[in-house]
């Protein structure tokens, strides 16, 4: 298949800047196990791209997961609310 009929297929533009980290290259960034990266794509959490065996995650997307996980551990979560009393006694 000749380079005109791939680029006729997928728009390269899309795949020129990006960069892809290996497995083991986003546990490290993200200081937690291969396995629990593995958990994360599989849950649809952190998206991926599958190579014959192994998968490749845009930089881009590791930024943004780790972002929005130091947002989210920065609000703090509203108090529960307690349930209502009606006043019977058991």
């Amino acid at each position: 298949m000749g380079k005109q009929k791939w680029d006729a297929m997928v728009d390269l533009q899309k795949f020129e800047d990006a960069h892809y980290l290996t497995v083991a290259e986003v546990a490290l960034a993200m200081r937690v196990s291969k396995m629990t990266v593995y958990r994360l794509v599989h849950a649809g959490e952190l998206p991926a791209v599958r190579f014959g065996k192994s998968y490749r995650v845009p930089e881009q997307a590791v930024e943004e997961y780790l972002s929005a996980e130091q947002h989210a551990a920065a609000t703090p979560d509203p108090l529960p609310q307690s349930p209502q009393r009606t006043g019977r006694t058991q």
